[in-house]
């Protein structure tokens, strides 16, 4: 073998060599590109999508706290050094993220940096006092108790922003679905609520209202009555229609659902004399007219019952002694103590005193 053939041969073993080595660091660049960029990242959930909640006001310091502490990612420091050559530290956005699994650290960047959060829905439930109210949309928003808290006591604002007091406040809320981006703000919880308030009352509804002289701030407190009162669908005209009928002849409504808002407990089953003589506004034995303000947040139902009561002669309604949750209905005060002493009996067989 010749100087020459044996000196070429060392050089091709270089070259080749020198390729392979270049081959492993392009795939090991390849691989490290693609495991910060591209390779899924979200840990998989046997629940579902997982969601990254970030306040508004959170430091980047604090999201990367957060993936570590709820294990969301399988590699944090992977997502860090992507995030900071981004600059998302800079831009970071408040919400409620869905976080996929199979999702990689530059898809999850893009989510966070466009702000492509996640809506909430959900369901309103009534409510009869406003910490009830609050207690609700704080476990289910962002938005701060104590914000909401101050708004719904800021007689000064509600005038100006919804033209309602601290009272009739409870008016502007319907029962129902909501969907909202989890870190909306107190003030912006109650804007949304005016929304569908206004939405609500839509010319028709209003023109109803004025058939029966009554404001639609009226209508949500009758409603809220006779939501109280009954909840077969059936009887919801009928008891409207009782009340309106009552309130055309200057009589006092008498309802004792009002009474059990004044003491502060609708768990009583049966009403007694002495409930009858509480100090307060909402106690329609001894005002007359409707109360001050809605004594539960009345629904669509209950509205639309009042806005289309039943036509009819009725001044009293009493529970029904088989217990239904219907109402015998009675045009005289004669009838209705017949009435009332049928369903009395059925308490004292029962022996519900209270």
């Amino acid at each position: 073998m010749t100087e020459t053939s044996a000196s070429a041969r060392l050089r091709w073993r270089v070259v080749f060599a020198l390729l392979g080595v270049g081959i492993l660091l392009a795939l090991a660049g390849g691989y490290a590109w693609w495991r910060v960029w591209r390779k899924p990242n979200v840990v998989a959930s046997p629940l579902g999508p997982a969601y990254l909640y970030i306040h508004t006001g959170a430091p980047f310091e604090a999201v990367l706290d957060t993936l570590r502490r709820q294990e969301l990612l399988h590699e944090p420091g992977t997502f860090a050094w992507l995030a900071q050559r981004r600059g998302y530290p800079a831009h970071i956005r408040p919400g409620r993220y869905r976080l996929d699994f199979g999702l990689g650290n530059n898809a999850l960047l893009d989510k966070l940096l466009r702000g492509e959060q996640d809506t909430v829905d959900f369901q309103l439930n009534a409510f009869k006092y406003k910490p009830q109210l609050v207690r609700q949309i704080a476990r289910q928003l962002e938005a701060d108790s104590t914000a909401l808290r101050r708004l719904l006591q800021d007689n000064g604002w509600l005038q100006q922003r919804y033209q309602l007091d601290t009272t009739t406040v409870l008016t502007l809320f319907l029962p129902g679905p909501y969907r909202l981006v989890w870190n909306t703000s107190a003030r912006q919880f109650l804007d949304s609520a005016a929304a569908t308030h206004r939405r609500f009352w839509n010319a028709q509804r209003r023109r109803q209202a004025d058939s029966l002289g009554l404001s639609p701030t009226q209508v949500h407190v009758l409603a809220s009555i006779v939501q109280r009162e009954t909840a077969m669908p059936q009887d919801k005209p009928v008891i409207a229609g009782v009340y309106l009928n009552r309130l055309r002849r200057r009589m006092r409504l008498q309802a004792d659902p009002t009474l059990l808002w004044a003491i502060g407990n609708f768990g009583v089953k049966r009403v007694l004399n002495k409930d009858k003589l509480v100090d307060s506004p909402y106690n329609t034995y001894k005002h007359a007219g409707l109360p001050p303000g809605p004594i539960t947040s009345a629904n669509r139902q209950s509205l639309d019952a009042v806005l289309r009561p039943a036509a009819h002669q009725y001044l009293f309604f009493c529970a029904r002694p088989d217990r239904s949750g219907y109402s015998d209905f009675a045009e005289t005060f004669a009838e209705h103590k017949q009435n009332a002493r049928r369903y009395q009996h059925t308490l004292d067989s029962l022996k519900i005193m209270r």
